[in-house]
């Protein structure tokens, strides 16, 4: 069992910046991928970021140049630092593991940028 728990959403300005984070325990292992994905009101939940235990990096469109993803192994947390924020950028965050054919879940964060 994985237990993952985000913290660091809020109320932000367009242009400011966030800073997530996300934090596993449980039977990790080594060998997995974290990351970020999102839900908008209405919308389907997306991809924003993920990051390999390797540290290869993957980024949906929308946010490139703007975030970036990082994790520290040795505490197993992910990190996503988000700058330039745009009202469209409001969401619930997710947090995940993905460890083989298994993928966990953290409850979320809320993300709100004003205009």
């Amino acid at each position: 069992q994985v237990q993952l728990v985000e913290s660091g959403g809020g109320l932000v300005q367009a242009g400011g910046s966030l800073s997530l984070s996300c934090v596993a325990s449980g039977s990790i292992f080594s060998f997995n991928t974290m990351g970020w994905y999102r839900q908008a009101p209405g919308k389907q939940r997306e991809l924003v970021a993920h990051i390999t235990n390797g540290g290869n990096t993957n980024y949906a469109d929308s946010v490139k140049g703007r975030f970036s993803i990082s994790r520290d192994n040795a505490k197993n947390t992910v990190y996503l630092q988000m700058n330039s924020l745009k009202p469209e950028d409001t969401a619930v965050y997710y947090c995940y593991l993905e460890r083989s054919i298994y993928w966990y879940w953290g409850r979320g964060t809320q993300v709100t940028v004003s205009s």
